[in-house]
């Protein structure tokens, strides 16, 4: 079996477990890691006197990594970038190049791999010049500038107190209970206006809540004011990606009473409700829409037109009727749904 490196979420959960008195072995056991390997990170990446953070175990584990880092693999003036720049000028993508490269084992090179993004990152790191200039242009998008695609750590996740949808309660899960949502934020015109989207996962049932913007106070106060709408009954939990407009979130628990849970970073199937009538809530309010003029009546009648849409999963039931229903049957006997 290959040892995989343990991520910062998975050492977010560490730190939260540890906060909830799990023992090594039970937080081992959620993620799937041998005992061992929690320990051994415990030790080793803990600060002297403190308890275990995730955050500072992360820059430990980065400080410990630096002299173990490999040679470039890709450095300008070595035969490997001088074939990598040839194939490039022929209009190889670097996708393309890295798939050549893999199955042409060239003699010297026989095991030698770079990957698309090794590639990329090399050509941006050239210093200012007509080469980079002249690679650039051979790419098929052509950006001064670029995202990496993949790896490295995470930068959004710098969330205060975050809880991982990892320690949820498996009810939740089923979908039986009802009171558990999924949180979004959809932007408006240059991201300057934001609407609050809220979807119950039991029934589909839909809010959306009026921001000012995409801000963390935003969020706080349109999350805050669409939940304490719902009955205590429907108040259990949201589960959020990692957006840094939820950097309040205990605020939002303080004045709703419901739990919050962060999805890992780039996992929307792990908030597949949402992500799905976001969709649909954009026929109403496409891209692009200058969000900020919406009225609160406005986003309630688009909502309503959502929750009475029949829908195939629920044999052509409505949410608003199938929120009732569940409703109904939490409050007159809330044991059958436990």
């Amino acid at each position: 079996m290959k040892y995989t490196e343990l991520s910062i979420e998975e050492r977010a959960t560490i730190q939260v477990g540890l906060a909830q008195n799990f023992s090594l072995r039970a937080i081992a056991r959620l993620l799937e890691r041998p005992p061992s390997t929690i320990s051994r990170e415990v030790k080793r990446n803990s600060s002297a006197g403190a308890s275990y953070q995730a955050r500072n175990a992360q820059l430990i584990r980065n400080h410990r990594r630096i002299p173990c880092r490999p040679k470039k693999k890709l450095k300008l003036g070595s035969e490997l970038f001088d074939l990598v720049i040839y194939l490039l000028r022929q209009k190889f993508s670097p996708q393309q190049i890295a798939g050549r490269l893999r199955n042409m084992k060239l003699p010297g090179y026989e095991d030698t791999y770079v990957c698309q993004e090794t590639i990329y990152n090399a050509i941006y790191a050239l210093p200012v010049g007509e080469l980079k200039k002249e690679l650039i242009i051979c790419l098929r998008q052509g950006k001064s500038t670029r995202r990496p695609r993949a790896g490295g750590v995470d930068r959004r996740n710098q969330i205060p107190e975050m809880v991982s949808i990892h320690m949820r309660p498996p009810e939740i899960e089923s979908r039986v209970i009802p009171g558990h949502w999924e949180g979004d934020l959809i932007k408006g015109k240059m991201n300057a206006s934001a609407v609050g989207t809220l979807v119950e996962r039991t029934s589909g049932y839909l809010i959306l809540a009026k921001m000012r913007d995409a801000t963390a106070t935003s969020a706080v106060e349109g999350f805050s004011a669409a939940l304490n709408r719902m009955p205590l009954e429907l108040r259990k939990s949201m589960t959020y990606d990692q957006g840094r407009e939820m950097v309040k979130h205990a605020e939002i628990t303080q004045r709703t009473g419901v739990a919050i849970y962060f999805c890992d970073p780039h996992s929307p199937w792990q908030r597949g409700s949402n992500e799905n009538i976001n969709g649909l809530i954009r026929q109403y309010l496409p891209k692009g829409t200058d969000l900020s003029g919406v009225t609160q009546e406005e986003l309630d009648a688009i909502a309503y037109q959502l929750n009475i849409r029949p829908r195939q999963r629920f044999n052509y039931d409505c949410p608003i009727e199938v929120i009732t229903k569940v409703f109904k049957k939490e409050v007159e006997n809330p044991a059958s749904t436990h």
